[in-house]
């Protein structure tokens, strides 16, 4: 990956993001926000490239937010001066996060948490991936939330590793997000590949536990982590296969909810309702 952004130009990944956005409309997106890196590697190259292409397609009928995609974390300086140049661009509508990118994710959350405040951005963070009770990043997220005062402005991506944990853990958490008005992004192709472990656990599928929000008055809406890349090849980024993956590994046969959650949803956590 890094290789290929080493030879990025904006024109290139303009290229790219044109076709995989006009695929999206074709699929029956009307509105999207794709995670576009910042990191001393790819520098503002292609959140460059991401800008330049707002205007044309929000004029051909679909909505396009970018977020910061922080693949190298925040707390070195460099990739946090990057982070501010592009929210200084106005490159950036929300501030994507990624605390496992670094070693003290309080305070990377912190400093995220910062940056939300001084340039009035939503925060949507990727917590909670690995399908593991080792990882507590949601209850993090929700704290940290409440802490900095930026409830209902947060969105948390996957949280997976919820279902891991014991139920009285789970609900815990989701009392939790409810306090901190979070949000919820479930990419449910993205770690269907988990690999097994010997690690004891509830039985469980690796994907958001959707069902158990819904019971507990959490909004969550549809993504997919990857498109046509090192991560997911094959993956054609369909919001109906992501949709259906779902609803069968979550015994979710509630239309009305599955309509919310690829619709009202979506628009509601991007701030296009």
């Amino acid at each position: 990956l890094d290789d290929y952004k080493r030879t990025a130009t904006v024109e290139k990944v303009r290229r790219k993001l044109v076709g995989a956005l006009y695929e999206q409309k074709r699929l029956g997106t009307t509105g999207l926000i794709s995670f576009i890196d910042i990191d001393p590697i790819v520098g503002l190259t292609a959140i460059r490239a991401a800008d330049s292409i707002k205007s044309a397609v929000r004029e051909d009928g679909m909505e396009f937010k970018v977020a910061s995609q922080t693949l190298k974390g925040v707390i070195d300086r460099k990739c946090e001066s990057l982070l501010h140049m592009s929210l200084d661009n106005n490159f950036v509508d929300i501030i994507g996060s990624l605390p496992s990118a670094d070693k003290d994710e309080a305070k990377h959350l912190d400093i995220i948490f910062g940056l939300a405040k001084k340039y009035n951005k939503p925060v949507h963070v990727h917590v909670d991936q690995l399908n593991t009770q080792a990882e507590k990043q949601t209850e993090l997220l929700a704290r940290k939330t409440i802490q900095h005062g930026w409830e209902g402005r947060v969105a948390a991506i996957h949280s997976i590793s919820l279902a891991a944990h014991p139920k009285e853990y789970r609900q815990e958490v989701y009392r939790m997000s409810r306090d901190a008005g979070l949000s919820f992004i479930c990419c449910p192709t993205a770690w269907i590949d988990h690999r097994r472990t010997e690690e004891l656990t509830p039985n469980h599928n690796a994907i958001t536990p959707v069902e158990e929000m819904i019971e507990n008055d959490l909004l969550v809406a549809i993504g997919s982590d990857n498109i046509h890349d090192i991560y997911k090849p094959f993956s054609d980024g369909n919001m109906m296969t992501e949709l259906r993956f779902l609803l069968e590994a979550l015994h979710i046969y509630n239309y009305d909810e599955l309509v919310k959650i690829a619709t009202t949803n979506g628009r509601k956590l991007l701030h296009m309702a």
